[in-house]
């Protein structure tokens, strides 16, 4: 380990920036929810001119920036984009079962059923919607019900803990039984028949295995644990010895591994599940520092293609949680040195940066990320600035 340190260090150091951000990534996402006002939605990329991107709140951007701002100390103006959740969650054009969207319009919400994104295209003369961005996969229901769990921790109100339950009984409806078992990944498409995704993820599991067991702790039921367990048994499954790494998830079999490297999938499960930090912690970090680098942080995937500032701050995260704190610092910088003008953080460093993974509202064509100020870059910037782990809503390990 310390020879990986080291390396990490030497290399980090060298292409940190000189520039120091001028406000914390607390203050500015502070600043971008009013002391007063009703529910609201922040745009996931507030920058973007034209198309999917434009005036979209992406659910798990805006989980992720809520339980960042309760580790920040202002849980009174993260409850403001829990109550956009709770709104969305009661208030739907179709579901009524508690489900939620994987995205919604940005902006203040005001209209019921609570209005979901789109964009107006020239060449066909009519509204559009999203495909992936209507849909509901298991994984951003889970960061859902975190955020809500963080509210509720933070003293805002049992409303956003049962709102967390109502998701998460939706969710263990996707329990599955082949293989190492776990929870599937959703549905994909538009009501009134989306087609349910038989694939399972390590990151969703991850994620559900955390939003279980502090949904158990806060409400006392056994049942949430149980569930718990059986997604950690998912992630647990995913472990190979052979590469040091979590595979990614399975095909949809719901068996066989599907080998992709993507950082999340590495890191979250050692900050989210007990005892796994101590059992494949230092693997991960030399299989990340091997496969996974960037310059001075980490890449999306093994697709590769520049430094992916989300990612880099989940490391730097996930470094300092386990006791890491030099390689914490470098991270931090490189990240910091991603600060856009107007003080949010940029997705990436490169123009665009492929994911390795397939569009899901365009088959043929590969998810990137963009050089553009993204909420969920600054809102894990302040996770890491603060040591706040969202999964247990805590600066400490499960």
């Amino acid at each position: 380990m310390r020879i990986l340190m080291a390396a990490l260090l030497f290399c980090g150091l060298s292409g940190v920036s000189a520039a120091q951000p001028q406000q914390t990534a607390c203050a500015y996402l502070t600043g971008l929810v009013p002391a007063e006002g009703g529910p609201i939605f922040l745009p996931s990329y507030p920058t973007a001119e034209d198309g999917p991107l434009r005036g979209t709140a992406y659910l798990y951007d805006d989980a992720v920036a809520t339980i960042a701002l309760v580790g920040c100390g202002e849980p009174a103006r993260a409850r403001h984009i829990g109550d956009a959740i709770l709104a969305a969650l009661d208030h739907d054009r179709a579901w009524y079962d508690g489900r939620l969207r994987n995205a919604y319009a940005a902006g203040s919400v005001r209209q019921v059923p609570v209005k979901l994104g789109g964009w107006w295209d020239k060449q066909q003369n009519r509204w559009l919607e999203d495909r992936y961005q209507v849909s509901s996969d298991s994984g951003n229901m889970a960061w859902a019900m975190l955020a809500l769990l963080a509210l509720d921790r933070a003293g805002q109100g049992s409303a956003y803990r049962d709102g967390a339950a109502r998701i998460g009984n939706w969710v263990a409806a996707r329990a599955d039984t082949r293989g190492a078992g776990g929870f599937t990944g959703g549905f994909l498409g538009w009501e009134p028949s989306p087609a349910a995704m038989q694939w399972k993820s390590t990151e969703h599991n991850t994620d559900l295995a955390a939003a279980f067991a502090l949904l158990g702790k806060a409400t006392g039921e056994t049942v949430w644990a149980d569930r718990s367990r059986a997604a950690a048994k998912l992630v647990d499954a995913m472990w190979d010895d052979g590469c040091g790494c979590f595979h990614v998830g399975t095909t949809d079999d719901g068996v066989t591994p599907n080998t992709v490297l993507a950082l999340d999938a590495e890191v979250w499960p050692l900050i989210a599940i007990p005892g796994l930090a101590e059992k494949h912690g230092d693997a991960v970090l030399a299989t990340i520092g091997q496969k996974l680098r960037a310059g001075a942080g980490y890449s999306y995937s093994d697709a590769g293609g520049g430094l992916w500032t989300e990612g880099t701050a989940q490391a730097a995260l996930v470094t300092k949680l386990l006791g890491h704190a030099d390689m914490a610092a470098v991270l931090g910088a490189s990240v910091a040195a991603e600060r856009a003008p107007q003080g949010g953080f940029f997705a990436t460093e490169e123009a665009s940066m492929p994911t390795g993974f397939a569009d899901a509202s365009d088959p043929g064509a590969q998810r990137l990320y963009f050089r553009l100020p993204h909420l969920a870059a600054a809102a894990w910037a302040a996770l890491a600035e603060t040591g706040f782990n969202p999964f247990t809503d805590a600066q400490s390990l499960p």
